[in-house]
Parts: structure tokens; sequence; C-alpha cells
């Protein structure tokens, strides 16, 4: 059986009934990474995936499209059997960091193995910045000229 090479896939071989391969399926990197990042969205306290960047791209990039691209943050390498998943976030003020690192790599791995059959040997988290509620309206007031009460 001839296997065609594409980059940032893999190929797996299919048995139905373990007797005689059936075909191939192929999974980008891309695949992998929208099913992570969809599962880093859905776990408590991460604000957002990705840096500023990244935010700031992705989100002129859906005005565009108008769609959202729920794998921007996330970089997905895919083997043959196994999968490494680097993943940028921006955790919530007052959320554990570690205990969010490990919820994000429960739920990653839950998905994607479920969803793709394939080994996720390494969840890379970088927290690239921690949201506090408010400091949005902190910035207008800068920009305003009016300063706070610790300025007189």
């Amino acid at each position: 059986m001839a296997s065609i090479d594409r980059p940032g896939a893999t190929t797996l071989e299919e048995s139905a009934d373990g007797d005689s391969v059936r075909g191939t399926t192929t999974i980008a990197d891309s695949v992998v990474a929208t099913i992570a990042g969809i599962a880093v969205r859905d776990t408590y306290g991460i604000h957002s995936v990705g840096g500023g960047a990244s935010r700031a791209m992705g989100a002129v990039r859906d005005k565009m499209s108008r769609s959202s691209d729920p794998g921007r943050g996330v970089k997905a390498e895919v083997g043959e059997k196994q999968t490494a998943i680097d993943i940028g976030i921006v955790v919530e003020y007052g959320v554990p960091i570690m205990e969010a690192a490990k919820n994000i790599r429960s739920n990653v791995t839950d998905a994607v193995e479920t969803m793709t059959g394939l080994e996720v040997v390494e969840i890379n988290i970088n927290v690239l910045d921690v949201y506090v509620p408010g400091s949005d309206d902190d910035d207008d007031e800068a920009n305003t000229g009016v300063k706070g009460a610790r300025v007189r």
C-alpha cells in the first residue's frame, strides 16, 4: 500500500475487525490544534488563548472571514501515533495557575485522544498574562488625562 506524505498531517491505518486495513485516515496538525483550542476555552479560569499579537491578528482575521479560529494560540505537532501540543493562555486573576494548567492538560488530552485516537505525549502551557477585570477601564482613564486618587 502506498502512503502519501503530507506536511503537517499524519496518516493512520484503520482496521475494522483487525483483519485487514481498509484505508487510511489523515489528521492535519490544524485539526488537533482546533480540538485542543476548543478544550482549552472550555476550561474554567481561562480568559483567552494566544498572546496579544495572536489575539489581535486573529480578531482582524475573524472579522474579515466572519468566523472564529478555535485553534488560535495553539500549535500541534502530529506524528504517526502521537501528538505534542503548545498552548499560550491568559488566565483570570485569582485562578490558581497550576490548577488551571492541570485542568487544561486533562481536558485537552481527553478531547484529542477521544476524537483522533492519537496519544497526547506532551502539552506545554505558556501563561502569557493575567486578566484583571476592570483593567480596561484604567486604560481609558490614562488616555483621557484624568488622574486617579493617588496623584494630586
